[in-house]
């Protein structure tokens, strides 16, 4: 980080596809790396935990949030947390959420996590500044 450079954390609560705040909050995420912020973590709340599964299937026309938050992971080590709560109630699991509920596969995406609210709260208390993107 520079001398001018903020930490943040985004909260999305739109799911793919509901209108256009995830694709927001994902270029909005780009534009502030691109300038020298840190962004330490991407809350998705709500409906937008159906960003994190991997079985999602897209029109070939339509670029995919879900590899684009994958590589911004990769490029910057961003934290991708699903709220666990949400997840589970949608049906949107990690192999140890899948082992407790007696299921026999996982569908949450390469990168992403779950996690309660408290990861929540730490980033709010640790990062500059928190933006919320929903609809």
């Amino acid at each position: 980080m520079t001398d001018n450079s903020l930490s943040y954390t985004l909260v999305v609560t739109a799911a793919p596809g509901d209108n256009q705040a995830n694709h927001s909050a994902l270029a909005f995420a780009r534009a502030l790396l691109a300038k020298g912020h840190q962004l330490k973590r991407v809350f998705f709340y709500g409906a937008a935990i159906h960003t994190g599964n991997s079985l999602q299937s897209l029109p070939q026309d339509e670029a995919s949030l879900l590899q684009g938050w994958q590589q911004l992971q990769q490029q910057a080590g961003t934290e991708l947390i699903l709220c666990i709560a949400a997840a589970q109630r949608r049906g949107v699991l990690d192999s140890a959420e899948s082992q407790r509920f007696g299921h026999q596969q996982h569908n949450i995406a390469t990168g992403f996590e779950l996690a309660g609210l408290g990861q929540l709260v730490d980033a709010a208390l640790e990062t500059d500044r928190l933006l919320t993107f929903g609809g």
